[in-house]
């Protein structure tokens, strides 16, 4: 069976505001181009603001366009808005079905399933986990049933917000909650990968570079393409601080990984070129 090769990029953070993501970006669909995966993967942040600003999600679908490859694209919070959680007050912008349903309406579904190279390859929706909204509990009822279709295939699952840190059962800091999928929704989706043969959770959010295996599965945090958070006291260090994305060989007695940038890829720092003061 031939090998099935995957690029995973995220937090793409495109916006016709931000000309810098918009070159780091163009960068990596070069780069692309010169490789030419089976399918690249952007797993959330596909804009600066798109819950918000609907010009956000045009402009960047139209840059997408550029890769010259089939793309599958999973909602962040910058995109639908973020979840809820058990230690912080509600977000600002906080997921709502409408917001979901614009991003589906400009970049496909929102929760996917396909299987290649001996694989099963699952992305779902994280954001809205913990929201009460009805795509919720329709999507865990889903994911029930693409996991256990599996049949003792090896899984890789796809979803923009780190599962956890370390360990599932860490508590919940309520600094950083807005970081992890938050609880209890963690636990019973950590509970669900259990019944399968899950090998690899490949994530973004954190704008940082983390490879880690817990029990038999491998977690990669994709940096983003777009900028890092450079200050220690708005972001400490868990991985690297740079940009760049994931490249991935696929067979079906396993997998590699291979940790990459574009030519070119600058390391912006986000608040070098963005004032949150100025957008409030």
């Amino acid at each position: 069976m031939p090998t099935f090769h995957l690029t995973q990029i995220t937090d793409t953070h495109l916006s016709p505001r931000f000309p810098e993501f918009t070159e780091n970006f163009q960068r990596v669909c070069r780069h692309i181009a010169g490789n030419r995966p089976d399918l690249v993967i952007n797993s959330g942040d596909v804009s600066f603001d798109g819950e918000a600003d609907a010009a956000d999600f045009e402009f960047a679908k139209a840059e997408h366009g550029n890769l010259g490859v089939e793309c599958r694209f999973i909602p962040g919070n910058h995109d639908i808005g973020d979840n809820p959680t058990q230690s912080n007050p509600r977000p600002k912008q906080i997921v709502s079905e409408q917001n979901r349903q614009n991003f589906v309406s400009v970049f496909g579904d929102d929760r996917w399933q396909f299987d290649a190279a001996g694989w099963r390859f699952i992305g779902i929706n994280s954001l809205i986990m913990n929201s009460g909204l009805d795509c919720e509990s329709e999507q865990f009822a889903w994911l029930e049933e693409k996991l256990a279709e599996a049949n003792g295939q090896a899984v890789a699952l796809f979803v923009h917000k780190p599962l956890f840190r370390n360990t599932p059962d860490e508590p919940e800091d309520a600094a950083i909650s807005y970081r992890y999928v938050p609880m209890p929704a963690r636990t019973r989706l950590v509970a669900m990968l259990d019944t399968a043969d899950v090998r690899l959770v490949a994530c973004g959010h954190v704008h940082q570079r983390r490879d880690f295996t817990f029990r038999n599965t491998r977690h990669i945090w994709a940096p983003s393409t777009s900028f890092v958070i450079a200050s220690e006291l708005r972001q400490a260090t868990i991985g690297a601080k740079e940009t760049g994305l994931v490249e991935y060989a696929f067979q079906p007695d396993g997998f590699e990984v291979r940790h990459v940038r574009a030519f070119g890829q600058a390391d912006i720092d986000l608040f070098s070129v963005y004032d949150p003061a100025a957008q409030s």
